[in-house]
């Protein structure tokens, strides 16, 4: 199988949305996808662009998708965040997954970041035991704060 992979074009964006809330399915949050095209065309390709993604193709088809952005450490520097990294359920274990993620480590090296960061769920075997594969460290210790936009909002308006 000749996969390509390349940076995202604007032109990809139908197909990553799509990615995405396949991938939000899989970690039963299907309905917590907010976001609109319009939303990904104007974050992505205005003036400051707020993420990049590379695709995973073969003959023009999505096979898969790694969306990242720019984190920054006040320990270490500017970290690549690896946001959403999602292969289309029925091309996974043909080794998409793998040329997509070498080729974050390679944009790491090329961009000379300080290290690259993730989420995984607990519960996602398959993903954690990819990570393993490159011996990645998975924290068992850090917990994820998080605040809705309708939390921010509430506290707010209570000010």
């Amino acid at each position: 199988m000749k996969v390509t992979i390349r940076k995202g074009v604007k032109d990809d964006l139908p197909g990553i949305l799509e990615l995405i809330i396949e991938l939000a399915r899989y970690e039963n949050a299907g309905d917590e996808v907010k976001i609109r095209l319009k939303d990904l065309e104007k974050d992505g390709f205005g003036v400051q662009p707020l993420f990049q993604f590379i695709v995973a193709k073969k003959n023009n088809y999505l096979l898969g998708m790694s969306f990242y952005f720019v984190r920054y450490s006040t320990w270490k520097g500017k970290i690549l965040y690896l946001e959403d990294f999602v292969v289309k359920k029925e091309h996974r274990g043909l080794g998409i997954g793998a040329l997509l993620f070498e080729e974050m480590m390679s944009i790491c090296v090329k961009e000379k970041f300080k290290g690259m960061a993730w989420q995984v769920l607990d519960w996602n075997l398959p993903a954690i035991n990819f990570y393993k594969k490159y011996h990645s460290d998975i924290s068992s210790t850090w917990l994820n704060g998080n605040l809705t936009e309708e939390q921010i909002n509430t506290f707010h308006s209570k000010k």
